[in-house]
């Protein structure tokens, strides 16, 4: 089985979860532990780092929408980084924000593709997700959001 993850904490509240390989119904419990743990040691912006996955499915979006609704309830957010697109993971997304709209959850994505721009783009799903070019500045955008207001 192809599968990797590794956890980094960048301050008090950030971190970032990267994947590599298949995320799917055997190894989404591996992946929602970590996003747990990082919740229950206070985290309040998280990015998960899709770059070297190869593969999600409907077990991962489940993992997604309960770490946003953990995350909702204390102000925090989940962003995406994303270099890949099929119909299946697009499908995937756009459900998983239908899902997290109900319960005012936010899910960006980071995506430097313009390939893959372009899609949500002519679905108008750029009209759904915040998308971000870079992780830097996706990791820039929770530094400045957690930065209190003057």
């Amino acid at each position: 089985m192809n599968f990797d993850i590794k956890t980094e904490q960048l301050g008090d509240s950030s971190y970032v979860i990267s994947l590599a390989g298949e995320v799917d119904l055997y190894t989404a419990p591996e992946f929602k532990q970590q996003l747990l743990d990082a919740i229950a040691q206070g985290a309040k912006h998280v990015v998960v780092d899709f770059s070297d996955t190869t593969f999600i499915d409907s077990t991962t979006l489940g993992v997604l929408v309960g770490g946003v609704k953990r995350l909702r309830t204390n102000e925090g957010q989940l962003s995406l980084v994303c270099t890949f697109i099929d119909s299946t993971t697009l499908g995937v997304l756009v459900g998983g924000v239908k899902r997290l709209r109900t319960n005012d959850g936010q899910l960006s994505l980071v995506c430097n593709d313009r390939n893959i721009t372009k899609i949500f783009e002519i679905t108008g799903l750029d009209r759904v997700f915040t998308i971000y070019p870079t992780r830097d500045e996706a990791l820039e955008q929770i530094g400045s959001s957690s930065q209190p207001s003057a």
